[in-house]
């Protein structure tokens, strides 16, 4: 536990910083301003307007935030159908509703505070400071100026201080938490069979008019869609940059003006044995003085660490700020080879061996040349596209009937893609984008043969398209698909089949019968773990009576077939410790302030005036 804080010490910092403000806010100025007309609003809660732009902006905004964790495969699509758009629109008012709140309670947030917080940001830091220079450069580059961000800043502590004085008022006693804790980790042993469809297949023969039948029910899906194929022209920031190579000196000066973040620190190397008590951890140091060279055996014997433990103590290398305070005041006092302790920290005590020492220095310019020319290259990119966005934009609009001019003049290549369908895909490329392609199927882009507006489709990348070929949507005739649509419904028809045999065997084995099955090895499933079993199953396996062992459950499994899971037994829980119920009671308490809100917000849902307007929450 300890050596995995101290390794993940700044992750753990940016979980928690994020953790503080939940809710995005849109500027408290909009809740007092005069109303405007309704023509753009997707909705409006107590007067107060959600207008079509501030809502495709926090949809890119999301789309943006799930991209980065999956990475440029991830599908705008699953975050703009009418079910996600619903919930965002959703969260929107729950936001605004919260905001006015805000603003009828005149919460306000001091100058000083504002600092306080801005400064212990880590983005905005060098070597543990907060550095100026580094706050305007990336606002700069997210295209934010400083009084926009401070404003907001100062808007979103605002509404934190309003939904910390209601979740953090949640109460849960001790024997509710251990409750909750005992009911999520609860564990299982069960086993698995299943009644496959796949040797079903042979008995099933369906005639002409279960295929006509299944062909018309599904018609749906054995249409050729609508698609185009289309001519682009990409503009972005990253290709601008590369460009844009610095020069020697530019170089030189930002490797001089940032000498202090190419500057390794020293590191220092140490093991330790972490005990409960002080006169435990005095008599484990006395022992380790004696035996140096037993510290390693001492640890795993003693240290109440098991991560490190296992590795004889060892916590690797690290620097000043990575450990806690005490532990690394002490092993920065110590000589090489040294013990110490025991030392006092909110783990316990700790004896400690210092095994290896790092000397700071600073990184060689020759070293640091790629990073920096990187940075630089991206740096002039960004501003170059920012520059040029509105031009390249303006030039796809004026000259709408080719793409060529944009493209000569901006020194961009000229692209084809394959056939494309309304619904994004990954595999479209820089066109995965449901705006741009919304854009070419409209009749502008198909009939009159125009350049789509230049839509950006994600941060720092401008695509305008055009068509070059359109084929409208054909219906398959059943002759066409008959092979298809004969091996679904022969698949259909056998799932029904071993579903039936299926259900037929849990009935067997609930009467204490042989079902003729062949189990898999048990498996432990819990409500937190649930080993891959669907959430219904996993219902009916805790609601199996524990002195009645063992129970059966059966699940539709698809054209798999159907599965049955026989409960075997309860497993006993694992001991706790201290530290382990305490976060147990911590996570009871968020749960019920996390209720406790969302009653708040259904309460301010209740009484509020909301009015939606579900043409422009679908227009896109």
């Amino acid at each position: 536990m300890f050596d995995f804080v101290a390794k993940h010490k700044r992750i753990i910092q940016v979980v928690l910083a994020l953790t503080v403000i939940p809710f995005a806010f849109f500027g408290l100025e909009a809740y007092t301003r005069a109303m405007r007309g309704a023509g753009d609003d997707v909705a409006r809660v107590e007067g107060v307007p959600i207008t079509q732009r501030e809502f495709a902006e926090e949809l890119r905004q999301q789309q943006d935030r799930v991209r980065q964790i999956f990475g440029r495969g991830f599908d705008p699509a699953t975050l703009d159908t009418p079910e996600a758009r619903a919930a965002l629109l959703e969260s929107m008012v729950s936001q605004r509703l919260i905001a006015v709140e805000a603003a009828r309670a005149n919460l306000l947030v001091s100058d000083e505070g504002l600092r306080e917080v801005i400064g212990g940001m880590p983005a905005f830091q060098r070597d543990g400071h907060f550095d100026a220079a580094t706050y305007r450069t990336l606002l700069a580059a997210q295209g934010m100026s400083e009084a926009a961000f401070e404003a907001r800043m100062r808007q979103d502590l605002a509404l934190a201080a309003l939904t910390g004085s209601i979740a953090e008022t949640a109460i849960v006693s001790h024997a509710v938490a251990a409750r909750l804790a005992a009911l999520a980790e609860e564990r299982r042993e069960v086993q698995e069979a299943l009644v496959p469809a796949q040797p079903l297949l042979a008995q099933v023969k369906p005639d002409a008019s279960q295929l006509k039948a299944y062909y018309d029910a599904h018609a749906a899906e054995f249409r050729v869609p609508e698609r185009v194929r289309a001519e682009y022209a990409v503009l972005s920031a990253e290709e601008i940059g590369k460009r844009e190579a610095p020069s020697e000196a530019e170089l030189k000066a930002a490797y001089e003006a940032r000498a202090a973040e190419f500057r390794v620190e020293e590191q220092r190397r140490a093991s330790h044995i972490l005990l409960k008590s002080k006169e435990e951890a005095e008599k484990i140091a006395a022992e380790a003085s004696k035996e140096p060279k037993r510290f390693a055996e001492l640890a795993k014997k003693h240290s109440q660490d098991t991560g490190s433990a296992e590795k004889g103590g060892d916590l690797g290398f690290f620097g000043r700020g990575m450990m806690l305070k005490p532990f690394e005041d002490a092993v920065f006092r110590m000589k090489e080879g040294e013990i110490a302790g025991p030392v006092q920290t909110d783990f316990g005590f700790h004896v400690i061996q210092l095994t290896g020492i790092q000397p700071g220095k600073a990184k060689p310019f020759e070293e640091v040349r790629g990073a920096l020319a990187a940075e630089l290259a991206k740096q002039k990119g960004q501003k170059k596209f920012a520059e040029a966005a509105e031009a390249f934009s303006n030039t796809v609009y004026e000259q709408s009937d080719s793409l060529k001019p944009a493209a000569e003049r901006f020194k961009l290549a000229l692209q084809q893609s394959g056939w494309l369908t309304r619904a994004p895909s990954p595999a479209y490329g820089a066109l995965n984008n449901a705006k741009l392609l919304a854009a070419l199927f409209s009749p502008d882009a198909i009939q009159a043969k125009r350049n789509t507006d230049a839509v950006e489709v994600q941060p720092g990348v401008l695509v305008s398209a055009r068509v070059i070929e359109h084929q409208p949507e054909v219906q398959r005739k059943l002759e066409e698909v008959w092979a298809q649509v004969e091996e679904k419904v022969r698949r259909a028809e056998a799932a029904k089949l071993a579903q039936k045999e299926g259900a037929a065997k849990l009935e067997r084995l609930r009467k204490g019968e042989d079902a003729g099955l062949s189990w898999g090895a048990p498996k432990p499933v819990s409500r937190r773990d649930t080993q891959g079993l669907p959430a219904e199953t996993l219902r009916g396996v805790f609601a199996a009576d524990a002195a009645k062992l063992p129970a059966y459950v059966g699940a539709d499994a698809g054209e798999k077939g159907y599965a049955l899971y026989r409960v075997v037994r309860v497993l006993e829980p694992a001991a706790k410790t201290d530290q382990q119920r305490n976060a147990d009671q911590l996570q009871a308490e968020r749960a019920a302030g996390a209720e406790q809100f969302a009653g708040y917000v259904a309460a301010l849902r209740a009484r509020a005036k909301i009015d939606v307007n579900k043409a422009n929450l679908e227009a896109k």
